[in-house]
């Protein structure tokens, strides 16, 4: 597995429509890998995520199971004459994680829940969870699956902070597809190792071709 960082160029006319667009975004992802293998293999998956760090800062993030080649979005959204981007290794990190271990953790994410199916829809339906509290709650039901369990403040409450909140409309084909999400830092313990090594390089939640799921760490403290 491989951790990439390519820094965007914003004032660039094809970064903002990358940044308009996951369904874009995504493309421009899939087009880093030359064989499908590299992109997506048993038990993994590409996985990639949009953060601001700073004022007219963006960095786009990708986990996947081969090494990408980003020329394509260098020429497009970045600055072909000064800056590429950084692939590392992510397997030392993966095979380093142990039970009990806290790490700071970065997840952007698309909590929602099922309602019910009707006759005219084919499939069940999701909706975003909107509310600060059901989001934190939709992340806390499902960390013990995932591995890790949230840290607690000295209150009691999840060692959390929710931002970015926002719900996007964006075009896919001949429709619209609209995502509701919101991007979690916090503090985790890991609990199970190997759950955790699959929540890393597998995601969280839905939406993981448009940018959510993926979680990333940081030591903690």
């Amino acid at each position: 597995m491989f951790l990439t960082r390519f820094r965007i160029n914003p004032a660039r006319r094809g970064a903002r429509k990358l940044l308009s667009s996951p369904h874009a975004m995504h493309a421009a992802v899939r087009a880093a890998f030359a064989v499908p293998e590299d992109h997506e293999r048993a038990g993994t998956r590409t996985l990639w995520r949009l953060d601001t760090p700073a004022t007219a800062t963006v960095h786009l993030y990708i986990v996947s199971p081969g090494r990408p080649d980003l020329t394509h979005l260098v020429e497009q959204a970045g600055w072909p004459t000064t800056e590429t981007w950084v692939t590392r290794d992510y397997d030392g990190l993966l095979g380093s994680l142990r039970p009990s271990q806290q790490w700071a953790f970065r997840l952007t994410a698309n909590p929602t829940h099922s309602g019910r199916k009707t006759a005219d829809a084919k499939e069940t339906q999701r909706f975003g969870y909107l509310r600060e509290q059901e989001q934190v709650e939709w992340l806390a039901s499902r960390a013990g699956r995932h591995g890790f369990a949230l840290a607690t403040q000295h209150d009691g409450l999840p060692n959390l902070r929710l931002h970015r909140r926002q719900t996007q409309s964006f075009k896919r084909g001949m429709g619209t597809v609209t995502l509701t999400t919101v991007t979690y830092d916090g503090i985790l313990q890991v609990t199970d190792a190997d759950a955790f090594r699959h929540t890393l390089t597998s995601g969280i939640g839905h939406a993981k071709a448009y940018g959510c799921g993926l979680l990333t760490l940081a030591p903690a403290g």
